[in-house]
């Protein structure tokens, strides 16, 4: 039998794709799958639009971790109960996947003492999609050369955060990346806040609006030339690849790691 996996918020926008990829992949299996809205007690499968699983959709993650044995646990679930999820993880001595907004650098230590105690790991990921992560690596080599830089991130009218985990993420390794990040000075705002966010000097706008799913440009400017860097995932299946890499790569870390482009040979 292949990895026992759980998917957390199995019933979510990209839980159902998770759910999908790990049913048709013939290296794992998924156990059991957790979620906190419509579809209590129904078969996962037909959740999903494919065939009856035998797996119905439970409330209870500690529970359903310790039913099943599952080995890893995949969470794609809202800010709000992310870190209540983690705890849960680790103490149920599962290796943890999380996709969920909400987690920063910041918390990161807290996490990796939770992990460590237990004697199991996690992939924390803002953007599990591959061109998203590469992304970043991009933002930081342009970062050296173009100190001035904002950035702007669009997402569907029904995200429940702003600005999305990604874009903190960008602006925490542009940040670093460079000297210093430089934001035009604005003397007189007309309307409050209409220069966006601001982290680390980096000025963040996000949009929502219905007819997107998630998408960033980070615009960097410099003397007579600007440089925009993009990413655009048109569908959320564009998150299944790098879920995947981090279910194969987590068992074999060594406690929490916190973004995708550390399992990523680059």
């Amino acid at each position: 039998m292949g990895t026992r996996i759980v998917v957390s918020g199995a019933n979510g926008r990209v839980g159902r794709e998770i759910v999908k990829a790990v049913l048709t992949d013939p290296s794992l299996e998924l156990v059991g799958a957790v979620g906190h809205e419509n579809g209590l007690g129904q078969d996962v499968g037909l959740l999903v639009g494919l065939q009856p699983t035998g797996i119905k959709l439970s409330s209870n993650l500690f529970e359903t971790i310790e039913r099943t044995g599952a080995e890893v646990v995949v969470d794609f679930t809202r800010p709000a109960v992310v870190k209540d999820n983690l705890k849960a993880i680790a103490q149920a001595k599962a290796h943890a996947v999380i996709g969920t907004t909400g987690i920063t650098e910041a918390d990161i230590p807290e996490i990796a003492t939770w992990y460590r105690e237990q004697g199991v790991n996690a992939v924390i990921s803002p953007n599990f999609a591959i061109g998203a992560v590469l992304l970043l690596k991009f933002a930081q080599q342009a970062a050296r050369f173009f100190p001035h830089v904002e950035i702007i991130e669009t997402h569907h009218d029904q995200k429940l955060d702003a600005p999305s985990g990604t874009a903190i993420k960008y602006a925490e390794v542009i940040a670093r990346a460079a000297d210093k990040c430089y934001a035009a000075p604005t003397k007189v705002e007309k309307i409050p806040h209409v220069r966006g966010g601001d982290l680390a000097n980096i000025k963040i706008h996000s949009l929502r609006l219905p007819g997107f799913v998630a998408h960033h440009a980070i615009v960097f400017g410099g003397l007579g030339q600007s440089l925009t860097l993009k990413h655009d995932s048109i569908s959320r299946e564009s998150f299944v690849p790098g879920v995947l890499l981090a279910i194969e790569k987590v068992q074999q870390l060594d406690g929490v790691v916190y973004g995708l482009e550390h399992l990523l040979d680059m």
